[in-house]
């Protein structure tokens, strides 16, 4: 498909449009979505969030002048957002931005063609469809989805649009995850037997915003437009702008957190989702009122689904209590381990010459390999974060050529499921599976909800 497209904007490009159109099925209205080189892309900002100002725009930034991006208008229904986001893109990068109080304004708007979404976690899915109803082209923050509804609404209106959308899961525009996705297909690693990820902080105040709840006004937003699908509730400013303790407008760890690890693990092995999960855990350190773990632990079970898989599985943990171990993705063979921590594939833990003969079976240890470290390179070096400045520059390009980006809307809907699945798991304290012709997570054999 993509070599018919390339071929087809060659050719086009001599004076044959018409005639190739008709030959590769391109429609004349898809056709006009192909943005040339010289023409400039104009964005519009969903939700002018602590994420969009301290990564996406300085990313955003790094790219734009090459790419000939610019910033035209921004959406947020928080009166201070808005005025705080015209003052900090204004001073950043010169750009008067056009200011909406909610998404319907900024798409009845004629300058926009792209849009970056960063938004509450909830939100993600539902405004990546509005955005594909508007047929504009769209970066959207993870976790892809809260619930499979949501994601299913999303996952369609993509797919009928045919825009172009990056999920904000850098760790796919990373080398040292390249190179070990590469790795592990070439058959050098042998079968993954089993992975281990971890995610821990001591951070009290992680997700908290106590200053700021203490200062807004029901007035200052539209909390029913907030709300969107959502059981409607009074005004409880925590739950406006510390939604990640909350469920149902966040699944705190797993959609903060295990979505941009358990991504690596269908990346890598191109199985789309768990066969089943449990998952165990609490609120053992921060009593302050939330209602998402502050502890939890999952077990997922990858296999078979297919022949490509012998099956394994993973076990995930995370704690606010306490930060040793902190980041870890360890993947193991019965040859060795593949660290991306250290970025290291050793023979540790393999099948050792002694174990072996004992079994009448050969040793099987894996040969040191250090992941290449490859330089990021950025247009302006600015942002400090290669990763997610090389996630944008993809999304940035894919919107010229029109390609599949490195995070797909189907590498979202992948790991929504998954997150989902541990999520029902540890609110319903029963194990979980994925019901593929419904597309719903079930608990018990009833669809989960909330």
């Amino acid at each position: 498909m993509e070599e018919s497209r390339r071929s087809f904007i060659k050719k086009s490009a001599i004076g044959t449009a018409g005639v190739i159109i008709g030959a590769h099925g391109f429609s004349a209205k898809s056709y006009g979505n192909i943005i040339g080189a010289n023409e400039k892309v104009r964005v519009g900002v969903v939700g002018f969030s602590d994420r969009f100002r301290g990564s996406l725009f300085p990313c955003f930034m790094d790219h734009a002048q090459k790419m000939n991006f610019e910033m035209v208008a921004l959406s947020d229904i928080w009166n201070r957002r808005r005025d705080e986001g015209k003052a900090f893109i204004k001073e950043k990068a010169g750009w008067d931005v056009a200011l909406c109080r909610n998404n319907d304004e900024l798409y009845d708007r004629k300058d926009i063609d792209a849009v970056i979404i960063s938004t509450a976690d909830f939100q993600h899915a539902l405004h990546l469809a509005e955005a594909a109803k508007a047929k504009k082209d769209a970066y959207c923050e993870k976790p892809f989805a809260e619930t499979m509804d949501d994601a299913n609404v999303a996952l369609k209106a993509v797919k009928e649009a045919k825009i172009v959308v990056q999920i904000g899961s850098q760790r796919r525009s990373a080398p040292n995850y390249h190179a070990a996705n590469e790795y592990i297909k070439s058959g050098k690693f042998g079968d993954i037997v089993m992975v281990e990820m971890s995610w821990n902080v001591n951070q009290p105040g992680r997700w908290r915003r106590p200053e700021l709840c203490a200062s807004i006004k029901e007035s200052d937003t539209d909390w029913k437009r907030y709300l969107m699908n959502r059981p409607h509730e009074a005004w409880d400013p925590r739950k406006y702008l510390e939604y990640r303790l909350f469920w149902p407008y966040s699944s705190g760890i797993a959609g903060q957190w295990m979505c941009h690890q358990i991504d690596t693990v269908h990346w890598f092995t191109d199985l789309p989702y768990p066969r089943s999960v449990v998952t165990n855990g609490g609120i053992y350190q921060w009593k302050d009122g939330r209602t998402n773990a502050d502890t939890l632990t999952s077990v997922f079970d990858y296999g078979p689904l297919n022949d490509k898989s012998k099956g394994f599985q993973v076990v995930y943990s995370s704690r606010f209590s306490n930060s040793a171990g902190g980041t870890k993705e360890l993947y193991y063979s019965n040859g060795g381990m593949l660290n991306l921590d250290t970025n290291l594939v050793t023979p540790e833990g393999g099948l050792r010459e002694k174990e072996a003969q004992a079994m009448g079976l050969k040793a099987n240890l894996l040969q040191p390999y250090e992941l290449p470290k490859v330089t990021v390179e950025t247009a302006a070096n600015t942002s400090g974060d290669s990763m997610t400045s090389a996630h944008m520059l993809n999304w940035m390009e894919c919107i010229r050529s029109r390609k599949l980006t490195n995070a797909p809307v189907e590498a979202g809907y992948n790991h929504a499921i998954a997150c989902i699945m541990a999520n029902a798991a540890y609110r319903t304290g029963l194990p979980v599976t994925f019901d593929p012709k419904s597309k719903q997570v079930l608990a018990g054999g009833k669809v989960f909800k909330y």
